[in-house]
């Protein structure tokens, strides 16, 4: 439950909505105001907050907030949780 709380702190901060409340299934185009630039200052403000990193389009590759937290929790693990591909 902490890495969620801390993830949804970060999405309010970039989106600027005290309100936003985070769902697994969620998906960018749930979530008002996530553009290009959104998306950078996400990226960039959970790599701060969790003291990670993302490679390339990493994530961009992502289906869902459920994903991004998989993702999230094994590098914080030690483990890369590679994100799966939709067909």
């Amino acid at each position: 439950m902490e890495l969620h709380n801390r993830l949804e702190e970060v999405f309010r901060q970039v989106f600027d909505n005290d309100a936003l409340a985070l769902r697994d299934e969620m998906k960018a185009a749930d979530i008002e105001g996530w553009d290009s630039v959104a998306h950078i200052n996400l990226m960039f403000g959970i790599e701060q907050a969790f003291g990670i990193r993302f490679k390339g389009n990493e994530l961009a590759d992502m289906n869902n907030i459920g994903e991004l937290k998989q993702f999230v929790a094994g590098k914080l693990g030690g483990e890369v949780v590679p994100p799966r591909k939709v067909r």
